[in-house]
């Protein structure tokens, strides 16, 4: 059961520089959880996203999707953070170590930025994964580079996606892409 505060930002508090947000129980973070990453970079570093950093990305997520157990039905790279979802398909997924790791192989790719102490996460509600409230999420997390002024429309931007292990075809900008992309999430989850 999933509980009700879901977002670690949520129940923030004034903190010091040396401690951490507050975290779910580590069961929240397994199995077939659906969490919105976002990862930031320290000082709102800039210079880092390019079509290299973008491959790069694309490298360590497919790693990091298929050593977890997760898919990642879109992301977006934004000039200072970054935005993902990810969704269980084991009992065995671990979403937290699963960052830990995405985290870790990036550090080089990412230099000389660096990440800010902690990813901020936001579980999804059950009420959140049914497929309209779920493609709203998606939607706010492809929307980015259009709220920021980067671009007119999100699919015109370059450094968005999305992540299914053994399906490269994928695409978001695909106009049966959530068709697809929950016809291929049924088919991978294990019970």
């Amino acid at each position: 059961m999933v509980p009700d505060s879901q977002s670690s930002g949520e129940r923030q508090r004034p903190i010091s520089s040396k401690a951490h947000l507050p975290r779910l129980a580590p069961e929240t973070y397994r199995g077939h959880a659906f969490v919105h990453w976002t990862l930031t970079l320290e000082a709102r570093a800039t210079g880092w996203l390019s079509p290299i950093f973008h491959h790069t990305w694309q490298n360590i997520l497919l790693h990091a999707c298929a050593r977890y157990h997760l898919i990642c039905p879109c992301f977006t790279l934004m000039p200072d953070h970054m935005h993902l979802l990810w969704a269980g398909t084991a009992t065995t997924s671990d979403q937290r170590l699963a960052i830990e790791f995405l985290r870790k192989h990036l550090v080089t790719a990412l230099a000389p930025a660096s990440w800010q102490k902690q990813a901020h996460d936001h579980v999804l509600r059950e009420s959140e994964r049914e497929h309209g409230a779920f493609a709203t999420i998606a939607h706010y997390i492809l929307e980015n580079p259009v709220r920021a002024g980067l671009v007119a429309r999100w699919p015109g931007y370059a450094y968005n996606g999305c992540c299914v292990t053994g399906y490269p075809e994928l695409d978001p900008r695909q106009d049966d892409y959530w068709l697809r992309f929950w016809r291929v999430y049924n088919y991978l989850v294990q019970p």
